[in-house]
């Protein structure tokens, strides 16, 4: 592979705390980055934002502005993690679909396949910038436009289950599925707008724990213990 998106699940870069950021995971992160990078891939980043928002969840509030306080999360993620990558010595470079201040770039397509050429791991933060669309939905768009290889999925959970491996104990662990099968079973690997962008644009997935030691490098060396989702 040579360009991939990378989507990083908020709760999965909270480590144990559960909420905020967990320094270690956060910086082994950035250090598994890194290998990848000088293997000589192209690295761009979605990062969801539920370690500081879930406000969709809520009675009480706009569906709207919820949503956009959770685009304003994945910046703050972003920007985050940005810096733990230049920290390792790479070059980063963060896009918005809004204007961000001097914090980021705005999003275009021109740019941020050219950052990624320049050997920058370019992130991609604030969703797609609009209600009603998740940072799912989001990783698929981005890695559509900027024609990754493939999307790898690091979650809390280590792969693709029949049913939510949290509730049931039973619950069986696919190796290998398809796009197609994922929407037959109401897997929820990714939502449903972004399972029909893959499987419309024939991008594949990696899905795998974060939390598993070196994880990100093992996906690329053939020691990977996650799922494959084929387009």
């Amino acid at each position: 592979m040579k360009r991939i998106l990378l989507k990083l699940s908020g709760e999965a870069l909270a480590g144990p705390n559960k909420r905020g950021f967990d320094e270690a995971t956060c910086i082994d992160v950035a250090r598994q980055i890194k290998e990848v990078v000088d293997s000589g891939v192209q690295v761009a980043i979605v990062i969801g934002g539920g370690n500081f928002w879930r406000g969709r969840t809520s009675e009480h509030m706009d569906r709207t502005k919820a949503d956009q306080i959770g685009m304003l999360a994945t910046v703050m993620n972003c920007i985050y993690v940005a810096d733990m990558c230049r920290q390792t010595g790479l070059k980063t470079k963060v896009f918005t679909p809004f204007v961000c201040g001097s914090f980021a770039e705005v999003f275009s397509k021109d740019a941020a396949v050219e950052a990624l050429e320049q050997g920058m791991v370019t992130f991609f933060a604030g969703g797609t910038g609009h209600p009603y669309f998740s940072t799912d939905t989001a990783t698929a768009l981005r890695a559509i436009e900027i024609k990754a290889d493939a999307i790898l999925l690091a979650k809390a959970i280590d792969g693709v289950y029949d049913s939510d491996p949290k509730i049931n104990k039973d619950a069986i662990k696919y190796d290998r599925i398809t796009l197609d099968e994922v929407l037959d079973q109401k897997l929820a690997v990714i939502d449903l707008t972004a399972t029909i962008m893959c499987l419309e644009n024939q991008m594949p997935l990696a899905v795998f724990g974060l939390n598993e030691d070196n994880s990100i490098v093992n996906t690329f060396n053939g020691e990977f213990h996650g799922t494959y989702v084929d387009a």
